[in-house]
C-alpha cells in the first residue's frame, strides 16, 4: 500500500477543481483514487455534475449555481480528511479473450523480434499478469492500463494508422488497452477480442471502471470468430 496522500487542489475552470494526490503513476495508489471518488461523490451529493478519476488525479465539475468556488475547495477538503484507503477487492475482475495473431496484430511478430523470442512468448508475458484499469478516455469505453511488464515497453508507433479495427489490443510504453471502436491510434497492436467494451443498450455502457483488474487470455482463431470477432487482416481494413 502506498503512503497517505497529501491533496491539493487545482482550479481548472470556473465550475471544475482538479484533486491532486499523487505526482507518480503507480498501481499502489488505485485503493485511495478509489476511496477519495467515493468520498467525493458523498460530500458533494447533487452539487456535483460529473466526477473523474484518473492516474493520479480527480477532476471535479461541480453546479456553481449550488457552489462558488471557495466553498467546492472546502467542500473537497472536508471529503478528504482522515481518508482511509478502499479494499483491495473494490474494483471488478474482467478475463479478455484474445486472438494473438500477426494478421490482426502486425506488432506482436516486430516485439517478438526485438526481443528475441518467439511470439508465442509475448502473447505468455502479456497475459501472465492483472492489469489495473487507471482511467477512461481517448474513445467511450476506452481503459488505460497496466503496467506491462518492463521488457515489453514498446515506444508508440512514429506514424499512427488512420484505423485501427475495434476490439484491437495494444501496448504503449507500460500501458494495455482495448480499442472499443475503430479509430485512429499509435499503439503497437498484438491481436484482437470480441468483447464489446461499450454498449448503449447495457445498464453500464462501459464494460471498465477505474480500479477494475482486467486479465488477457489468447484463445483461437476459431473461438474468436465464434464469440462474434472479426478476422479481417488490418492490411485489408486500412
Amino acid at each position: 500500500m502506498s503512503d497517505s496522500p497529501r491533496p491539493r487542489f487545482e482550479t481548472v475552470a470556473m465550475d471544475a477543481l482538479m484533486v491532486r494526490l499523487f505526482d507518480a503513476i503507480s498501481e499502489a495508489h488505485m485503493p485511495w483514487i478509489l476511496a477519495a471518488d467515493a468520498a467525493l461523490r458523498q460530500h458533494f451529493g447533487d452539487a456535483l455534475i460529473d466526477l473523474v478519476p484518473s492516474y493520479t488525479t480527480l477532476l471535479v465539475h461541480y453546479d456553481v449555481v449550488r457552489l462558488d468556488h471557495a466553498a467546492a475547495r472546502e467542500l473537497a477538503r472536508e471529503a478528504l480528511d482522515g481518508l482511509e484507503p478502499a479494499s483491495s477487492g473494490a474494483g471488478r475482475e474482467h478475463v479478455i479473450p484474445v486472438w494473438y495473431d500477426d494478421s490482426v496484430g502486425p506488432e506482436l511478430p516486430r516485439i517478438a523480434e526485438r526481443l528475441g523470442v518467439e511470439p508465442e512468448e509475448i502473447v505468455r508475458r502479456h497475459c501472465a499478469r492483472d492489469y489495473c484499469a487507471f482511467a477512461l478516455g481517448f474513445a467511450p469505453g476506452y481503459a488505460f492500463m497496466g503496467l506491462v511488464e518492463e521488457a515489453l515497453a514498446t515506444p508508440r508507433l512514429k506514424t499512427p494508422r488512420q484505423k485501427v479495427p475495434a476490439g484491437s489490443v495494444g501496448i504503449a510504453e507500460r500501458q494495455t488497452a482495448i480499442y472499443p471502436m475503430r479509430s485512429p491510434g499509435g499503439w503497437n497492436i498484438l491481436g484482437r477480442t470480441a468483447v464489446k467494451l461499450f454498449d448503449r443498450q447495457r445498464e453500464e455502457i462501459s464494460l471498465f471502471r477505474p480500479g477494475d483488474r482486467v486479465r488477457f487470455e489468447a484463445i483461437g482463431r476459431e473461438a474468436f470468430i465464434e464469440q462474434g470477432g472479426d478476422p479481417t487482416p488490418m492490411e485489408e481494413r486500412g
